[in-house]
């Protein structure tokens, strides 16, 4: 999760907020400076850090617009250039006849800039930041993309919220005859609460209780198996 998976960083073992400092650097000055001019250059850092603050969050256009003084059609366009250079995407809301809500979710492909962006620098950091639940939810959901785009297939990947926040943090549609709904979660120990919604969404979507209808994901962090979440957390195998 810290170290994110750019391969050039297992390869040199260049400190990360080295590496992650001249990314930012030759990525806005190679890449997106053709699009902006010089003023918004400086604008479009914090557009960064701001949609790093916001990951895992519905996208809200215009309190981004706001912070930043400019108008909701230019972090339009600039969400456009972040997906356009992998940078992040959208999770789509999944649309059924109930009412749902239909703004889509902003997740990044690398955790490691996700942290780099907040400004996390160690493990013991990302532990008790208060993202990190939602930097653990990118992870599984970026890397869910990543399998599936590896294996040639397109992802079709959503998020379900009712009007009466209801919730499932991915359903992954991908293959057809197994239709997945998961709950992603961190904490040190599981509960039933954490899937009480995947069978009444299952229910809502027609995928009946008897299939595979999902799973939910919990990220321990027992005293005894602390050497372990640390490698994994800081990107070592």
């Amino acid at each position: 999760m810290l170290q994110g998976g750019y391969p050039r960083i297992y390869d040199t073992r260049m400190p990360l907020n080295l590496f992650f400092s001249n990314y930012i650097d030759t990525y806005i000055e190679r890449d997106v400076s053709e699009y902006l001019d010089v003023r918004n250059l400086a604008e479009f850092r914090r557009f960064l850090t701001l949609c790093a603050l916001s990951s895992g969050a519905l996208i809200n256009y215009t309190n981004i617009a706001n912070e930043l003084g400019v108008s909701p059609r230019t972090v339009k366009a600039w969400m456009s250039i972040l997906e356009s250079s992998y940078i992040a995407f959208h999770l789509m809301p999944f649309y059924t006849n109930k009412q749902v809500v239909k703004t889509p979710k902003l997740y990044f492909y690398d955790t490691g800039l996700l942290c780099h962006l907040l400004g996390i620098r160690t493990v013991e950091a990302l532990v008790a930041h208060p993202k990190f639940g939602d930097i653990f939810e990118n992870l599984i959901i970026a890397e869910t993309m990543k399998q599936h785009l590896n294996a040639n297939q397109e992802p079709q990947l959503f998020f379900y919220r009712d009007a009466s926040k209801v919730e499932v943090d991915l359903l992954d549609f991908t293959n057809p005859n197994n239709r997945m709904l998961i709950e992603i979660k961190s904490g040190q120990t599981y509960h039933d609460r954490f899937a009480r919604h995947l069978t009444l969404i299952g229910n809502v979507l027609g995928i009946p209780c008897e299939q595979p209808v999902g799973l939910s994901i919990v990220m321990s962090h027992k005293e005894s198996a602390s050497p372990p979440p640390l490698d994994w957390l800081e990107g070592r195998r």
